[in-house]
């Protein structure tokens, strides 16, 4: 496995930023990007638990993707206050994900803007993310195939990432988004197709936003107690015409065979998996 570091750069224009990342499909981390938000500096754990933190919000364990009847369903509710200061006691896996605050609160949709680094941008879809220490995500590409801008407030995160056509060496499962190889720390024994993936790897500071094109893979590990929000682009409306049909195919036929068949599914989709990983290598 190669991982080569992701580029940090300030001071990008729009178009020394489609000339050298967007179009020839390269991550990248801005880190200026967020200067000129309110944001940047005003959401803090303080600010979030004394003026949102009676808002309940869902709260996940790494074993939310498990087979079953609650695949990819929250392990309990509870307070966004009791949650923040949870994850500032110490290690833990419970995340959040895909949390649109900006629904209880939209006032605090005039503390970011939308980048004008490119055009595209979907003001429908700011989702922020919070983990413990130590929590991971693991490797997946975004269902709706847009390219994503992680913003980093708090803390730090290791990011691994992975270009499309490296699908088959990670071991992609058919009919899902989603890989089982843990590349930050890889078992080559068991998946010996993954010596041959080519990627990159950075350590995401509080301040910086991440490009990470469309249907780029990542594996994401919180070094700290830390928060996040993703704002989405889209240039072209075959990819969303693509990421529509992406979304309808893996819910509809991932989570109902799920309820089905299970764990029986589980391992249908590693075998796959597998199967599909050992054509690659000898190609």
């Amino acid at each position: 496995m190669n991982l080569k570091q992701v580029d940090k750069r300030s001071g990008l224009t729009k178009t020394s930023f489609a000339n050298e990342y967007l179009e020839p499909r390269i991550p990248v981390v801005f880190t200026d990007l967020m200067d000129s938000w309110p944001a940047k500096n005003k959401w803090t754990i303080d600010y979030f638990i004394k003026e949102h933190g009676h808002i309940e919000v869902p709260v996940y364990s790494a074993d939310y993707s498990k087979a079953g009847s609650k695949y990819m369903e929250p392990d309990r509710y509870i307070t966004f206050g009791e949650y923040l200061t949870l994850i500032e006691q110490g290690p833990t896996d419970l995340r959040m994900f895909l949390f649109n605050i900006f629904r209880h609160v939209p006032d605090l949709c005039h503390d970011f803007s939308m980048p004008t680094i490119m055009d595209g941008f979907i003001n429908g879809f700011p989702f922020m993310f919070f983990g413990g220490e130590g929590s991971v995500v693991n490797m997946h590409y975004d269902i709706d195939l847009s390219h994503v801008f992680l913003n980093q407030f708090h803390g730090r995160k290791k990011v691994i990432l992975f270009a499309p056509e490296q699908s088959k060496n990670i071991y992609h499962q058919p009919f899902t988004v989603t890989s089982s190889v843990d590349v930050s720390a890889p078992d080559f024994e068991k998946y010996p197709a993954l010596k041959k993936a080519e990627g990159y790897e950075v350590i995401l500071e509080p301040g910086e936003t991440i490009f990470m094109p469309s249907a780029y893979w990542h594996h994401i590990t919180y070094l700290d107690a830390g928060y996040s929000i993703s704002l989405r682009a889209n240039d072209s409306l075959v990819t969303r015409a693509m990421g529509a049909f992406n979304i309808a195919k893996h819910y509809v036929v991932d989570k109902g065979m799920n309820k089905i068949m299970g764990d029986n599914w589980k391992q249908y989709k590693i075998n796959a998996a597998r199967r599909r990983a050992e054509e690659a290598m000898v190609q």
